[in-house]
């Protein structure tokens, strides 16, 4: 019963953040059918790269036998934490927004609102996937330190992608001047203090929005384990 009820949670979170990213897809089309442009058509590429770190958590979460192995752990963890800042990243293409736009302000607003939130979704259930995963070997309040560390880190990645213009891949492409640029504004943070700024207020920003998520997402998992002690008691 336990073990249902937890599926059907899973199935109805899957379920009702596809219909989101359907229904921003569609605001995207209706934009582009009204205004004749591809203008904002790029969020939905943000949007997949803000789905990637939450299905790798799925896929890790749902594979016992994957978990044994530290090499595909570490290695998918890896990974995980080059896109998790994308999640959020979409919070940034509000500075897209333009009077001078072919279609009213407001509706670009409700469009990139809908796909940042959307995002942001993604990027905190990966995040409390992930926490589940750590349950198992560390405390909840170590586990608490560190989401509020990789949120930190992840407003880093949003300054480095959104005025650096570096991308996720990049590690790959052209690892050498990427890690220049980090290595400057971690050795000279007094010669960067636009980066650290930023850093720290969004870091704080996607904090309180996160331990609000995981605030409500923690009550919706004591109804699951009462109904498991009810059960449990029959």
């Amino acid at each position: 019963m336990y073990k249902q009820l937890i599926k059907t949670n899973q199935l109805q979170t899957t379920l009702f953040i596809g219909i989101l990213s359907v229904f921003c897809f569609g605001l995207s089309l209706l934009r582009m059918e009204l205004s004749g442009t591809k203008h904002f058509f790029f969020l939905n590429w943000n949007l997949f790269l803000a789905f990637v770190p939450w299905l790798l958590t799925v896929i890790l979460s749902m594979s016992p036998n994957l978990q044994k192995s530290r090499l595909a752990v570490f290695g998918m963890l890896g990974v995980w934490l080059l896109f998790f800042p994308n999640a959020s990243y979409i919070l940034t293409d509000l500075f897209h927004l333009s009077h001078h736009s072919s279609m009213p302000i407001w509706f670009d607003l409700v469009l990139i609102l809908s796909y940042a939130w959307t995002g942001l979704l993604f990027g905190f259930m990966s995040l409390w996937n992930l926490e589940e995963l750590m349950e198992q070997f560390i405390s909840k309040r170590t586990i608490a330190f560190l989401s509020v560390i990789l949120l930190f880190i992840s407003s880093f990645g949003i300054y480095i992608g959104r005025y650096l213009r570096w991308n996720s891949w990049d590690i790959i492409h052209q690892p050498g001047r990427l890690m220049g640029d980090i290595g400057d504004r971690i050795i000279n943070p007094f010669d960067h203090t636009r980066t650290w700024g930023v850093t720290i207020f969004l870091g704080l920003f996607l904090t309180m929005l996160y331990f609000t998520f995981r605030f409500l997402r923690k009550g919706r998992g004591q109804e699951i384990i009462n109904m498991k002690s009810s059960h449990d008691l029959q």
